[in-house]
């Protein structure tokens, strides 16, 4: 429960790269001008599971999970859970 409190602390950090924005939409398959800000907002959904695993936090929420880099708050990627 602890490293969920730490995420949502540091939740203005969260940030990616133009390929992480890029394969964000593409695994995804949203439009969405933000997709840092779509990201969050899932993260911030009250359903969310987050977890840490190794160095990486995993978000998982509807049927969308989110890979968080746990050092830098940087989005690596996000999948739709099948």
């Amino acid at each position: 429960m602890e490293d969920k409190k730490i995420l949502l602390d540091n939740i203005d950090k969260i940030h990616t790269t133009e390929m992480g924005i890029d394969r964000i939409k593409r695994n995804l398959k949203i439009d969405t001008a933000d997709v840092v800000e779509y990201c969050k907002n899932k993260v911030l959904d009250k359903n969310c599971n987050i977890y840490k695993q190794g160095k990486n936090w995993y978000c998982e929420v509807e049927n969308t999970k989110i890979t968080i880099n746990s050092y830098s708050y940087t989005i690596i990627t996000a999948h739709i859970v099948k």
